[in-house]
């Protein structure tokens, strides 16, 4: 008795079969990614907005730990 995985793998044998199932999955592919498209391009925004915010943090950070005496006459003037 064989198991899905080997029935699938003999089904796609084909050549034919393959290039039919590559068609009909095309399109639909197509849209998804054309429905998806600008949500795609947000996240890499913000991915890079990200990365920026946490490298002036460090930037910050590490300004702050070469002068100590900085962060106390900043928090005295307050």
């Amino acid at each position: 008795m064989k198991n899905i995985k080997d029935t699938c793998i003999e089904f796609f044998q084909n050549e034919d079969i393959r290039k039919d199932v590559k068609d009909i999955i095309k399109p639909i592919v197509n849209i998804v990614y054309n429905e998806i498209y600008v949500y795609l391009w947000l996240i890499c925004l913000y991915n890079v907005f990200l990365i920026f915010i946490i490298l002036a943090n460090l930037f910050l950070l590490l300004h702050f730990l070469k002068k100590p005496n900085t962060i106390v006459a900043m928090l005295s003037d307050v």
